[in-house]
């Protein structure tokens, strides 16, 4: 798992840490029901504090897209991929838009435009 942090995303790090890992699911370095790297190691690696990336962790569960089981750490929720890869491509999309200066009035009619 290669995750990277932008220090000029002005999201905040969870949430950046989040994004990243939503979008090794999406692109399969996670399956459904294989087990993430400790929260730790995932810390040490990026150099933040553990419980940045605890909360980061805790987002995805609170999504349906990671599962806390006790004994076998945090492991990928079946069937949730397909989801997950959607909202990940609209996340960057928004982020996408939001660097290209469309406020998002602007981006609501583009949409109402195309259907």
């Amino acid at each position: 798992m290669l995750l990277r942090l932008d220090p000029r995303d002005r999201r905040p790090l969870h949430e950046q840490v989040a994004s990243g890992l939503r979008r090794a699911i999406a692109a399969g370095d996670y399956p459904p029901g294989a087990r993430l790297p400790p929260a730790r190691d995932i810390a040490a690696v990026l150099d933040l504090n553990p419980n940045t990336v605890l909360r980061a962790v805790r987002d995805l569960r609170d999504e349906g897209l990671l599962e806390f089981r006790r004994g076998r750490g945090i492991t990928v929720r079946a069937g949730m991929d397909s989801h997950s890869a959607f909202l990940e491509r609209l996340r960057s999309f928004l982020r996408d838009a939001d660097r290209a200066g469309y406020p998002p009035p602007e981006i609501i009619r583009l949409i109402e435009e195309m259907t």
